[in-house]
């Protein structure tokens, strides 16, 4: 590696401003926050809801008088 054009690359604490969280990476910034982390992001700790999109065909079937195709 060439010398004086790389940054510094060292051990910082992550905080996580949701749920106070705190663990250790590498990174070149003094100090790291993040709004989640993975104690608290939805996907990770399996409170994640699917059922949002569910439906959409047949609720878009049923607006428009559409008959749903039989194989």
């Amino acid at each position: 590696m060439k010398k004086g054009i790389h940054p510094d690359y060292k051990k910082v604490t992550v905080k996580c401003t949701t749920c106070g969280n705190e663990f250790e990476s590498g990174s070149v910034l003094d100090q790291v926050r993040v709004d989640t982390c993975s104690n608290c992001h939805p996907f990770f700790t399996g409170k994640q809801r699917h059922g949002k999109s569910a439906g959409r065909v047949e609720r878009f079937q049923k607006r428009y008088g559409l008959k749903k195709e039989e194989e």
